[in-house]
């Protein structure tokens, strides 16, 4: 098998020849350089394709596909531990809970190799540097860089296959706290619309006909001028899935430029949507624990402003 070289900014192509083997791990033998990080990333955003059309990593390859990959201009540098500050809501010696300030991206990526969270827990305790491997610092799941509130993190395999099964199965409660624009009605319901890539726009997500089961539930917690407070469970976990939804129902987020109103006047350099919630079984103990984490400052002035108005 023929390795490639690669090149930044480059198209690499190649015919498989050997049926089986899945997308993420066929491609990384072919292109050198590449982590099996980075392939998901491209496959997850369509930078890979086979025979032109958008594959899961998990695609088992078949003798014959084209596989086609548009390399990025730059190849991410290794992660490295940095000393930044956690807002730790919770530890013990399996997992901590930590609330991710707003602006905070979670996985290192392109553009974003550095100040992550990944890069902080790298040095807070390097052991995670085991858990999932580096570029995941026993992160078991993930908020926009934008979204504040919590995050769940193993400090061990055991710990961090057991939170998955439980976010596989939908045993993992969540709670947001979201602003949104418009006076919401009904007062509470439940959003069932499939969410996946926008044909027209790869970065964005959408509500597609041929998209991802997504379901959320939401309810009223307050009514502000021309707003609505909601308290939110998204009961799936699609990429952009709560934004996608109320954006969809017409009620966007405040502050969400890419869902919602580009112009923002209540709150910039962010949105208004806060995991303020956890709830699950703790995989050393056995029992159900739940955290919170309050709005940050930010979020609560803006409040505060609105209630005044």
């Amino acid at each position: 098998m023929a390795e490639e070289q690669v090149v930044s900014g480059s198209v690499v192509s190649f015919t498989v020849e050997q049926s089986g083997e899945r997308l993420d791990r066929l491609i990384p033998a072919h292109v050198r350089d590449l982590s099996r990080a980075v392939v998901q990333r491209l496959i997850k955003t369509g930078e890979a394709t086979v025979n032109g059309k958008p594959r899961r990593p998990s695609y088992r390859v078949q003798v014959g596909d084209e596989v086609v990959v548009r390399l990025p201009v730059e190849i991410p540098e290794p992660v490295v531990p940095e000393d930044i500050p956690l807002d730790i809501i919770y530890e013990d010696d399996a997992l901590l809970v930590v609330n991710k300030p707003a602006g905070m991206v979670v996985h290192p990526a392109l553009g974003h190799t550095s100040g992550t969270l990944v890069n902080a827990l790298l040095a807070y305790c390097p052991q995670v540097a085991d858990v999932g491997g580096v570029e995941r610092a026993g992160i078991v799941h993930r908020l926009d860089k934008d979204t504040s509130g919590l995050i769940l993190v193993a400090r061990d395999e055991a710990t961090r296959a057991a939170l998955q099964r439980q976010f596989k199965h939908r045993q993992v409660a969540k709670t947001y706290l979201a602003l949104v624009e418009g006076q919401v009605d009904p007062r509470e319901g439940v959003i069932e619309a499939p969410v996946g890539r926008d044909k027209r726009q790869r970065k964005r997500m959408a509500v597609v006909r041929r998209g991802r089961e997504a379901r959320t539930m939401y309810r009223a917690i307050e009514y502000l001028a021309d707003h609505t407070l909601l308290e939110v469970r998204p009961h799936t976990g699609r990429t952009h899935q709560v934004r996608v939804h109320l954006a969809w129902m017409g009620y966007p987020v405040v502050g969400d430029v890419v869902y919602g109103r580009r112009r923002q006047r209540l709150l910039r350099g962010r949105h208004f949507l806060h995991a303020a919630g956890l709830r699950f079984t703790h995989p050393a103990t056995g029992e159900e624990v739940e955290f919170e984490a309050p709005l940050p400052p930010e979020l609560a002035a803006v409040l505060k402003r609105l209630r005044r108005s």
